[in-house]
């Protein structure tokens, strides 16, 4: 965009200057013409006055106009010019930021997917009941189309809007976060451990407060050690829904905990997955369009507890 603005400037640049060049080599000219030798021979009429100029003098001043309007043009030329394509990287922006957070957001559910339909094979190749596992397929893909809904929504501009309808009740959709994810847990022996004491309904659409939830508990799952286990808290407090979800981790090292919710900013690799660092600016973003927030409650090597307060629907 910086390229093309500068390459607009240039030729709108070189256009003007042509004009300015133009119009005053005219304006010489018509001095030149008009201040030949004849005139001063003339005599004035009684009662008239003659006012004579340098031809040079005026020919000087021309120059140093020309020169003047030319730097004018150019920087206004440059100027335009980067307004005006300003949207343009404004939209390529937003379509970048889309791409990687679509790619985030798709890669767990289609993790859990995965998971599910491996085990889904083995317990067919077993002659096992199928049938728990296949309404749970089902289930994972109805929770896709709802991602990629979600996900088209946040592109237009009544996004915020159209996923305030509603809301979403709070303990299924805890309740439904923590399955999913435990299908992933199992596999290094981690448990997910939810726990909703109470009943309420908040400003997010489900869908996005299950991206939310999976993003968190994801982020748990992936710094936790092998055999241990994922605590989900779910509680109101306040006038406030309030979810915690605790890992027995060694912490958040290397970097501060306000950056954990920044954009590509990763801690030291520890050999565990690691994501795009784009999940839980995410999560930040979603509270607080919503009137909440989500932040580091506690960390230290006994593990991290994140915190996501977002306001009950009355």
């Amino acid at each position: 965009m910086r390229d093309a603005a500068l390459r607009t400037a240039w030729q709108v640049a070189a256009v003007s200057t042509a004009l300015v060049v133009g119009i005053l080599g005219l304006a010489a000219l018509f001095v030149v013409h008009q201040s030949r030798p004849t005139e001063l021979l003339e005599k004035p009429a009684p009662g008239e006055t003659k006012i004579y100029v340098d031809a040079n003098e005026v020919l000087v001043a021309l120059v140093v106009l020309g020169v003047l309007a030319v730097i004018v043009v150019g920087f206004a030329s440059w100027r335009i010019s980067r307004r005006a394509v300003r949207p343009l990287g404004q939209a390529l922006r937003m379509q970048r930021a889309f791409v990687a957070d679509a790619s985030h957001e798709l890669r767990t559910p289609l993790t859990v997917l995965d998971t599910r339909l491996q085990l889904l094979t083995r317990r067919l190749e077993r002659g096992e009941p199928v049938d728990e596992t296949l309404r749970a397929v089902r289930r994972d893909t109805r929770t896709m189309i709802e991602l990629v809904t979600d996900l088209l929504l946040v592109a237009e501009a009544s996004a915020a809007e159209q996923r305030d309808e509603g809301g979403a009740d709070l303990r299924p959709t805890v309740l439904a976060a923590g399955r999913d994810l435990q299908v992933l847990a199992e596999e290094r022996g981690v448990r997910v451990e939810v726990a909703v004491a109470n009943e309420a309904k908040v400003g997010l659409s489900e869908p996005s407060l299950r991206r939310a939830l999976v993003v968190l508990i994801d982020n748990a799952v992936a710094h936790s050690p092998d055999g241990s286990a994922v605590r989900v808290d779910a509680e109101v407090e306040r006038g406030r829904a309030v979810v915690r979800v605790r890992d027995e981790g060694a912490g958040i090292t290397g970097i501060g905990v306000d950056q954990v919710f920044e954009r590509f900013r990763h801690g030291p690799d520890d050999g565990r997955r690691r994501g795009f660092g784009i999940g839980l600016s995410l999560v930040r973003d979603l509270a607080v369009r919503h009137g909440g927030r989500v932040v580091v409650e506690s960390t230290s090597a006994a593990g991290t507890t994140m915190r996501l307060e977002l306001p009950i629907v009355r």
